[in-house]
Parts: C-alpha cells; sequence; structure tokens
C-alpha cells in the first residue's frame, strides 16, 4: 500500500520511513507541505502523513489546499509541539486525524489503519463484507471460508479493490498505487501479482474487464481451483 509522508525532519522522517517501510507499505517522501505539491497527491496514494511543524513549510496550506481540491485522501497530521490549537484546526480543516509525533510507532501505525478503514467505510480492521473480506491489521484475505496471508503487495492490490467495491481500476492507477517513486516496474509485474491471488483463491476472484482494467468477484462457485 502507497502512502505520501510529508515531513521536514530528517530524522524523524527516517524513523518514520523505516517502521512504515518495516510495516510494508510502499513510502515517498517530500520535505515540504507546499502547495504545488498537491498535484502529485493523486489516487495513487492510500493516506498521507503530514507534518504541521515549521520544518515542513506549508503542511497546513497543502491540507487545505487538498480539500479545497476536493481530494478525500486520508490525512494523519503530525505536530512536534503540543498545541491543540493546532490540532484542533488541522482536524477543522480536513485532516482525519492529528498526533504528536512523539506517540509510539505501534500507535501511529493503528491510527494509519483506522483513517484507512474509516475511508472504506468499515468501523473495524476488517473491510469489504462476509464473502469478501481484508483484515488490515492482519494483512490476510477472507474470501468465502478461505483464508491467507497476504505479501505486501498483494495487500496493496487487495485494499485497491476493496476500498472501492464494483470499481473497474485500470492498469496505470493499480501500479501507481502499488509501485513507489523511481521503482522499475516490469510489464508483467502487475499480472503475475493478479495470478499470485487467483492462485490462492481462484481465477474468478479478480476479474479482467478488457480494454478497462481488472474488478473483484467472489462467490462461492468461483473457489473451484
Amino acid at each position: 500500500m502507497r502512502v505520501l509522508m510529508v515531513e521536514g525532519d530528517l530524522q524523524i522522517g527516517r524513523n518514520l520511513f523505516r517502521a512504515l517501510k518495516e510495516a510494508h507499505y510502499t513510502v515517498d517522501w517530500i520535505r515540504h507541505g507546499k502547495t504545488d505539491n498537491v498535484n502529485i497527491v493523486s489516487t495513487c496514494y492510500a493516506a498521507v502523513l503530514l507534518d504541521l511543524g515549521p520544518s515542513a513549510v506549508g503542511g497546513m496550506n497543502m491540507l487545505m489546499a487538498l480539500r479545497a481540491a476536493g481530494n478525500p485522501v486520508p490525512v494523519l497530521s503530525l505536530t512536534a509541539r503540543d498545541d491543540p490549537d493546532m490540532r484542533v484546526r488541522s482536524l477543522d480543516v480536513g485532516a482525519d486525524d492529528c498526533m504528536l509525533k512523539s506517540v509510539d510507532v505501534p500507535e501511529l501505525l493503528a491510527r494509519l489503519r483506522a483513517v484507512l478503514r474509516r475511508r472504506a467505510g468499515c468501523a473495524t480492521s476488517r473491510i469489504g463484507d462476509e464473502s469478501l473480506g481484508l483484515d488490515l491489521q492482519k494483512r490476510t484475505l477472507y474470501c468465502n471460508g478461505v483464508a491467507s496471508a497476504l505479501s505486501a503487495r498483494e495487500f496493496a492490490l487487495m485494499h485497491c479493490f476493496l476500498e472501492r467495491p464494483g470499481a473497474i481500476l485500470s492498469r496505470r492507477q493499480l501500479e501507481d498505487r502499488i509501485y513507489g517513486w523511481g521503482r522499475e516496474v516490469e510489464s508483467n509485474s502487475l499480472d503475475v501479482l493478479i495470478h499470485s491471488i487467483r492462485k490462492k483463491f481462484g481465477q474468478s476472484l479478480i476479474r479482467n474487464v478488457r480494454g478497462l482494467g481488472w474488478t473483484t468477484h467472489c462467490a462461492n462457485e468461483s473457489l473451484a481451483a
């Protein structure tokens, strides 16, 4: 799953980057929250971690510009200062959550999962429904009684589908959400990933719509190997 981190402090940024990578997120890191950066926050990001401190330059302005542009991407804002007014303002202008940078990494990751599942309209760590669900904490996919833990990229792929149930997603949309900046993406990488999921859950779980992309389907009869 691909996230954007806007963090001006090098040491904090390195620590957060490492923690997110260890949690199997694909992370793009920029140091300045300029409004120009709003253009890069398109549908390719599952969430944004946004530094509101002075070292990030313009984090609050970037948040306001995102929402003014109608971008609904979940935003977890971060501040190094125990300043209730700043936290309240960030929430009022569009942040989904706000926390101090001094918080433990497990809490940060839990809050990130929380904003992701709220984006998908779910109250627990599992998004989807009874027939097809994805556990954001366990990184496990459930389909009609079959359960399997997923690799980081398998998880990112299925999160794309279950975040927008029924949507047909193009190759470009999926690749943008799975792979980060500066990574060479082989022409068949996505196809290999889809094949891996189908091998576990049946061919018709991920359905190709010719000329448009892929969507998901899970029915009892689809689980035959």
